[in-house]
């Protein structure tokens, strides 16, 4: 999932040349809500009530109204393969806040995980080949504070999943963050639809349908039996994942370091997952365990 996730970024960039940023995040979450829509009377669990439905709605226009705003615009302001490196430090951003609200332990491993990852990252944006850089302090704080958003889908989520159905929690996000993002960008949706062409239309299809209403449901069901810090980890694969879609795309320059990060990233991720298992020792025969 991270592996389509990471194609997101180019497709940024590509739409921004003629949508805003609103707009961009406008269409996908408000056609993920419609598309997800008929399925939700069929599917498990109850909807969201009470406190729940406010933590929904919070959840709902952080994640898919701010925050990917904040994506779209910082991913405009740089290239898509310098936002597909600076997605190294979401595993990480988004483990310590799980530590720190969800009070999971991150094993020794997962911090080893953490280190290679972020060193990964940093060679394949050319750390030691005299090429690093970042397109600008601004884009790369910008499109980092997104994470903060994007936390909190995984923060809140994990525990309204507990008590309320999975696609029902994510509907109900999609149409918060929706009325949110129709709000503030409506005037500028409706003068900028006519005019999309068919290839954008399956531009955002595919944000919609794909990265939207099926990925962001993945994500639910496998941090409902996996600790959040270490479904984080995967993250690591976007930075692989959309400097080559980046590269065969749009065309960005591609150099030797980036096999090596990638290599280094793979080994982080490895290594992280090792933390999930248990760290206990065999007990002998007839101890309770």
């Amino acid at each position: 999932m991270n592996v389509l996730w990471a194609a997101s970024l180019s497709i940024y960039k590509n739409l921004s040349l003629q949508l805003t940023s609103g707009v961009i995040v406008t269409l996908r979450f408000g056609l993920a809500a419609l598309l997800l829509l008929p399925f939700l009377p069929f599917s498990l669990g109850k909807f969201p009530k009470g406190w729940d439905l406010l933590k929904t709605a919070v959840m709902g226009v952080t994640t898919f109204c701010i925050g990917h705003w904040l994506q779209v615009t910082g991913d405009k302001m740089g290239g898509a393969g310098n936002s597909s490196v600076l997605m190294g430090t979401e595993p990480v951003l988004t483990g310590i806040l799980a530590a720190l609200f969800l009070r999971e332990r991150i094993t020794l491993w997962a911090w080893g995980g953490f280190a290679l990852g972020l060193l990964g990252v940093a060679i394949l944006n050319g750390l030691f080949i005299g090429d690093f850089r970042w397109a600008g302090l601004a884009a790369s704080g910008v499109f980092v504070s997104s994470f903060i958003c994007e936390a909190v889908y995984s923060i809140l989520g994990k525990k309204l999943i507990e008590t309320s159905g999975m696609m029902k929690t994510l509907g109900a996000g999609l149409f918060f963050g929706t009325v949110a993002n129709v709000l503030i960008n409506g005037k500028d949706l409706v003068q900028a639809v006519p005019s999309l062409s068919m290839g954008s239309w399956l531009q955002v299809l595919y944000l919609a349908a794909i990265c939207s209403a099926l990925g962001y449901w993945i994500w639910f069901i496998v941090i409902q039996e996996t600790d959040v810090n270490v479904t984080a980890m995967t993250i690591f694969v976007q930075p692989i994942a959309g400097v080559l879609i980046a590269a065969l795309w749009l065309g960005e320059k591609l150099h030797i370091g980036q096999l090596w990060g990638c290599i280094c990233i793979v080994c982080g991720i490895l290594l992280g997952l090792r933390g999930d298992k248990k760290d206990s020792l065999p007990q002998p025969v007839g101890e309770s365990q």
